[in-house]
């Protein structure tokens, strides 16, 4: 099947034979993002950019990534701007606030009450920048998986005879399959997707094992196989990501 532009990047993830082609797709994915909101095109001097950012803000895992970046003018001027947004909702979360009356049996049971303050600050923290965008394109990218699951041959025989998905992704990928597959694609979607996650599981598993039996001094000068980097595999295959990574930083 002739490419497509919108095919490209997943078939891509597919050929750099990784553990898991929705963890290629993320991180580059996350790169991009990362590269928009602080690297040279500088959005973070665009109102529009900035009002998204004073309004959804950054989960604690891209806060810390963004600092490992490494551009210390474009977070001084988003957490400027984000500062006076936040004193501002403070102020008038503070003003209209009324402690609420717990019962003696609630504080008997230690129940957590629905705190006007706890509750504001647990909906600010629901949301972030990146990974509010990364949601919308992995959705995208779910949708073009089983476009070329169902019209290309040749993407079909390329994740059966792969590596399969980390635990995380194939799980994805299973409650995707709900609403993007029929009944008699599913028939055959599933022992084939189920054979391809047992069989990697499994090589994963013998990579951790001859890990292990290396430390052994008996197999001291045994060949590694392909167990060398069976850690930093092993946690993404369960987990997703890349645990090896070093800190994507700015092109300086």
């Amino acid at each position: 099947m002739k490419e497509k532009l919108y095919t490209i990047p997943l078939n891509d993830a597919v050929n750099a034979d990784d553990e898991c082609p929705f963890c290629f797709i993320e991180r580059k994915v996350e790169q991009d993002l990362m590269d928009f909101v602080l690297g040279s095109c500088a959005s973070y001097m665009e109102s529009d950019v900035r009002e998204d950012t004073d309004r959804e803000g950054f989960c604690r895992m891209h806060m810390k990534k963004m600092f490992d970046y490494g551009n210390t003018l474009g977070n001084g001027w988003i957490l400027k701007t984000h500062y006076k947004k936040l004193l501002k909702e403070m102020e008038g979360q503070f003003k209209q606030f009324k402690p609420g009356k717990v019962s003696f049996a609630d504080k008997f049971r230690k129940a957590a009450s629905e705190n006007a303050i706890g509750m504001w600050v647990e909906k600010r923290e629901s949301t972030c920048y990146v990974c509010d965008r990364f949601r919308k394109e992995y959705e995208r990218y779910l949708d073009t998986f089983f476009y070329l699951y169902k019209n290309d041959p040749a993407f079909v025989e390329k994740i059966r005879n792969g590596k399969g998905f980390c635990l995380h992704h194939f799980g994805e990928l299973c409650s995707g399959s709900d609403s993007r597959l029929s009944d008699k694609e599913k028939e055959t979607f599933y022992p084939m997707i189920f054979e391809v996650m047992t069989r990697n599981l499994e090589r994963m598993s013998a990579d951790v094992d001859w890990l292990i039996e290396k430390f052994d001094y008996l197999n001291k000068d045994a060949d590694w196989k392909t167990s060398r980097d069976a850690v930093q595999r092993g946690m993404q295959k369960l987990r997703g990501g890349y645990p090896a990574d070093p800190p994507y930083k700015a092109n300086k």
